[in-house]
């Protein structure tokens, strides 16, 4: 993002007012410009050597941080499991297999897999048919009672519980739980016309497409896209309209219009038949029988390949399903939200990280309750930084300028590629927090969370302070 006149004057002038670790006249002044109240915005810049803060205003009020709360869960997660810790899916058969025909029901129990994926799913599948199952009698059924059912029943935080960020935690979570939908601009003999398909298409997702393509750049395009959603028990019918810009490229929007069972069996049925398998029963819920076999099992990529995913995109039910897998390896059964949030905490604790103040819902941000103050933010962040889970943690994060929800700011030189920061944002709440390393080379925590009606207006602040303790000024 290019910072304009003001920001890049804001930038060049506030290190000559950081003597001291009060806030600087110049950022009081652009907050103020912004219309942001100074007891609403909390900032901490603290050099990685041990020397006093260079800016601590508010350090001690707790404040919502929005998806930087997810820097706390993932760092938890890798003192607790470590990096290499990886999530388990199992396959099981309930009666005898004879020529490739199991007499029974194939059951699938999941331990909360936040990354499986259709690709690995087939995998999985493949793997199952490689022990002679092809031909399934019985039934088809998924066992996801690690969680309580508390956990998928959670309120929608806004006014679009469509969209994959409100999606659920669920055991046997797939493909993150929702669809993709690709949308271009085709021609249809000698007129354009809006094409609109499934990454991963499922036959029980109905598409309606009444879009029509418009003159003029890709632009927001978003802000031109409308859609509807009707659902019934065998599938999801989608109804878009408005338009899409003539010079878009691809766009994708992630919808979450199936249920996570739904998503789940879909796809089973979906692979199971490309493999040549057939399933005679029904799909259902239930859990695991005692006179259960193990088939076979899955693990998932390890834990720090996982996080990159969580943190880099802001993936929420990924973080909320990493909180869940802490209380989970600790013994709980069947886990819910506040126990392993409670769990969390205990981990904190035996690091010297005692939060008074730590409100955790869910361990993502997705939250209106969750709090933690800037002060302890910081303390989190310098922690790590000291521990051997340090180069794991800081990789997950977004890299300035060059990827991740940090693609597009501050690409420029010297700034792109010179902090790792975890970005977050709701109605209200504008936050950024991570590592900044200056041209000279010294490293700084920097931490900046706002709650305010007008939170938006401070990203271009944010970027000028990063910016700021880049270039050393």
């Amino acid at each position: 993002m290019q910072l304009t006149k003001r920001w890049c004057l804001f930038a060049c002038c506030l290190w000559a007012g950081v003597a001291q670790a009060a806030l600087p006249s110049s950022l009081q002044e652009a907050l103020t410009k912004a219309q942001l109240p100074l007891d609403s915005v909390a900032i901490v810049v603290q050099p990685l050597n041990g020397e006093p803060p260079l800016i601590s205003h508010n350090q001690t009020k707790a404040l919502n941080p929005a998806s930087v709360m997810k820097v706390v869960t993932t760092y938890a997660a890798l003192e607790a499991l470590t990096p290499a810790y990886r999530w388990k899916t199992e396959v099981y058969k309930n009666g005898p297999v004879n020529q490739g025909v199991l007499d029974g029901d194939l059951i699938i129990k999941g331990y909360g897999d936040p990354a499986l994926n259709n690709a690995e799913l087939w995998r999985l599948l493949q793997q199952v048919q490689q022990q002679g199952i092809k031909h399934i009698k019985g039934n088809l059924v998924l066992d996801g009672s690690i969680y309580t059912a508390e956990v998928s029943q959670r309120p929608i935080l806004d006014d679009e519980p469509w969209r994959a960020y409100n999606v659920n935690p669920y055991a046997l979570l797939l493909n993150g739980g929702h669809t993709s939908f690709r949308f271009g601009v085709a021609k249809e003999g000698s007129k354009p016309v809006v094409n609109i398909t499934q990454e991963f298409e499922l036959p029980q997702i109905k598409v309606v497409n009444a879009m029509q393509v418009s003159k003029g750049a890709c632009g927001d395009w978003r802000n031109n896209l409308r859609y509807g959603v009707s659902t019934t028990s065998e599938g999801a019918t989608v109804t878009f309209s408005g338009t899409l810009p003539e010079q878009c490229d691809e766009r994708y929007l992630e919808l979450n219009v199936l249920s996570q069972q739904q998503y789940a069996v879909s796809t089973f049925k979906k692979l199971w038949a490309q493999l040549g398998g057939r399933l005679d029963g029904q799909a259902l819920a239930a859990a695991l029988p005692a006179s259960a076999h193990l088939v076979t099992t899955w693990w998932s990529a390890p834990l720090d390949e996982v996080i990159r995913d969580i943190n880099k995109w802001s993936n929420n039910v990924m973080a909320r399903q990493l909180m869940l897998t802490i209380g989970m390896e600790t013994g709980l059964a069947p886990v819910d939200e506040s126990s392993s949030a409670l769990m969390l905490k205990e981990v904190l604790r035996k690091r010297g990280l005692s939060f008074p103040e730590l409100v955790l819902e869910n361990g993502s941000g997705l939250s209106r309750i969750e709090r933690i103050s800037a002060e302890h933010l910081a303390q989190l962040l310098v922690t790590a930084y000291q521990r051997p889970v340090m180069p794991v943690l800081m990789a997950s994060l977004p890299i300035l300028g060059l990827d991740g929800t940090l693609k597009k700011r501050l690409p420029e030189a010297p700034s792109q590629g010179m902090a790792y920061l975890k970005t977050g944002s709701l109605e209200g709440v504008s936050s950024i927090a991570g590592y900044v390393q200056d041209t000279q080379g010294k490293r700084y925590v920097v931490v900046m969370l706002v709650n305010h009606s007008q939170a938006s207006a401070s990203r271009a602040i944010q970027d000028g302070l990063i910016k700021a303790v880049i270039e050393g000024r």
